[in-house]
């Protein structure tokens, strides 16, 4: 027993500087190659066809209804089906162009799934970068999947100013909503010349808020002094450590108000059919009642509508993904590890109390 003790102690401590080994010559490695290929080696466009996934779905759907018999005629007419398609496709690629390509319309679907901090900033910028170097005006079409509560004015302002370029080449652009898109959420969907949200997604919460602690009196009470040095009378307004004045609450105050009516101009300015002054609250709204004051155009989920796109244009997901180094592999396997032990204690406890 003593003997296997070390030997699993000798084990574990060797694994360990083989990782830790592994994380510095990947970290000097991918280091390396940024500084040499630039802006280029931060990740890659990842494209996929959704009306090839769409077609998979509904043909495994159709052949597993089928009995053996009728599977079989199915799949030998199938493939000789594709086999025909494969033969026009490569006489096609020998001509230059497909005829199908040049007729149909393309609609490139980008995804946002934001945090406070509006972290995939980076790489909506790309995809639309990338999107808007093939798309063309009044023939294809956009359509961002959006899900976010908002966050930070700043970078929300920065993300709609994103879906701003693609309104000004004349492209449409339509966001689907499928859960949320509240506050910066919200101010990054009016973008959108359509707005498309499921029955109970969360729209609105047009409005600003701040909010900090104030230690002040426990530093006080502990004989600690803090001290601020500033040079401009509203450098600093409020604080976390020092005292706050009633006339910083009121700069704060009004810094808060005259970013609210950006932000109520910005929507206004794109959904003119919105009263702005009665949905501008702070409030939110459910998918019909959100379409009841005009926050929307259509309830229907991003499914739905990019099924029914699938009829008329190419459907094509655009996605620039960032490189993962070596040290965020281990750091998300370690994260995942630990948060699947967390939901399989809390099922257990959950089904222990319903006993």
């Amino acid at each position: 027993m003593e003997f296997l003790t070390d030997y699993g102690l000798f084990l574990a401590k060797t694994v360990t500087f083989v990782v830790a080994v592994l994380v510095i010559v990947t970290a000097v490695v991918s280091a390396a190659h940024r500084k040499q290929d630039g802006d280029e080696s931060d990740g890659e466009l990842h494209v996929k066809r959704l009306n090839e996934g769409f077609k998979r779905l509904k043909e495994n759907l159709h052949q597993k209804l089928l009995g053996d018999s009728d599977r079989k005629a199915w799949q030998k007419a199938r493939k000789k089906q594709k086999k025909a398609e494969a033969k026009a496709e490569k006489k096609a690629a020998k001509s230059g162009e497909s005829k199908e390509d040049i007729t149909r319309p393309r609609v490139f679907v980008l995804d946002f799934n934001g945090d406070i901090k509006a972290s995939d900033n980076d790489q909506l910028r790309k995809s639309i970068t990338a999107v808007l170097s093939l798309a063309e005006p009044e023939r294809d079409e956009v359509v961002i999947r959006l899900e976010s509560p908002g966050g930070l004015v700043h970078a929300y302002g920065l993300a709609a100013a994103q879906l701003d370029r693609v309104r000004a080449k004349g492209i449409p652009l339509t966001a689907c909503v499928d859960k949320v898109a509240a506050s910066g959420g919200y101010m990054m969907a009016c973008v959108a010349d359509r707005i498309v949200a499921s029955p109970f997604a969360i729209l609105g919460s047009i409005g600003v808020v701040a909010q900090l602690p104030n230690f002040h009196r426990l530093l006080k009470k502990n004989d600690v002094d803090f001290e601020i040095l500033t040079a401009g009378e509203y450098k600093r307004t409020l604080t976390m450590f020092g005292e706050n004045t009633d006339k910083g609450r009121k700069k704060f105050l009004e810094d808060l108000e005259d970013t609210h009516v950006l932000f109520k101009e910005y929507v206004g300015e794109r959904r003119p059919a919105v009263d702005i002054e009665a949905v501008a609250n702070g409030d939110i709204w459910f998918g019909q009642r959100a379409l009841d004051v005009h926050l929307i155009d259509e309830l229907k989920t991003s499914d739905e509508y990019l099924i029914d796109a699938c009829e008329r244009a190419e459907v094509v997901s655009v996605t620039f993904r960032r490189k993962r180094t070596l040290p965020e592999k281990l750091g998300l396997a370690a994260s995942g590890a630990i948060e699947h032990s967390f939901w399989k204690l809390a099922g257990m406890l959950r089904h222990r109390n319903l006993q």
